[in-house]
């Protein structure tokens, strides 16, 4: 399988943006974050890492986490003095030092998911935590897509990653999945005409497929041989800083196979 090719995030980000504000962008992002706020009370740690595609977006706020950064493609007006402006692909963080990596739609929208996979897990510690949100293709939203043309809008342009392709990348990078959720059955209209008229389809579809829904929620853990996970210590007041990067040297890995 070979991905469309992609713009820079920087370019995309406007499309995005316009998208998210739009009413089944909009539903679509809710759904998103009352499934992330009941995963991320159960993962602890000292650092959280969010790598979105919209710097409005922050899915975190359910996280017992104490220090918590975002990581965008530019600086914009209003982000907060916990944003880092990188590259998804080049990230500026020592190798496992984070606890939790969200991953927000951002290898929907990589010009190299796999590599962006790949710095993920690398950043992150051995017994933390990956967050992927991402477009579901096994849904009436990736049927939908195939219909979009060579050339879609935002966000039909995505890569819409399958779960398989997706756990094949996993076993790569020594990441073990724990669970995987679906969400929102609505159809893929922008007229809320349209949706309310399918609503009935919303609810069966809940029930007939629950892996079928328009995003999937993948949760995995970093697991590598010899090594003890750190444990959280409760009590204890530490002055944490953000991590600094070191120098390094990471290969390309293909991304078909």
């Amino acid at each position: 399988m070979s991905f469309l090719s992609q713009p820079a995030l920087r370019a995309l980000t406007p499309e995005l943006k316009a998208w998210f504000d739009s009413d089944i962008g909009r539903e679509l992002l809710e759904a998103e974050t009352a499934l992330v706020s009941r995963v991320l009370p159960t993962l602890f740690g000292y650092h959280l890492l969010q790598i979105g595609v919209d710097s409005r977006v922050c899915l975190y706020d359910e996280s017992p986490v104490r220090n918590k950064f975002r990581v965008l493609p530019a600086v914009e007006l209003g982000i907060g003095e916990n944003s880092v402006i990188a590259d998804n692909s080049d990230l500026p963080f020592e190798q496992n030092s984070i606890d939790v990596v969200i991953l927000h739609h951002t290898l929907d929208f990589a010009q190299s998911p796999h590599q962006v996979l790949r710095e993920a897990a690398r950043v992150l510690r051995p017994g933390g935590h990956l967050v992927v949100v991402g477009f579901n293709p096994a849904s009436l939203w990736g049927f939908y897509r195939r219909f979009k043309g060579k050339k879609p809008p935002v966000p039909w342009n995505g890569h819409f990653i399958g779960h398989r392709r997706l756990s094949d990348w996993f076993q790569l990078l020594e990441l073990t999945e724990l669970k995987r959720r679906s969400e929102y059955y609505t159809v893929p209209f922008e007229s809320e005409k349209w949706r309310h008229r399918f609503r009935r389809c919303e609810r069966w579809g809940r029930s007939a497929f629950k892996d079928r829904g328009a995003f999937t929620l993948m949760l995995a853990r970093k697991d590598v041989a010899g090594v003890t996970p750190i444990i959280e210590e409760r009590g204890r007041n530490r002055l944490l800083n953000l991590p600094i990067a070191e120098p390094s040297v990471r290969g390309q890995i293909s991304e078909s196979r």
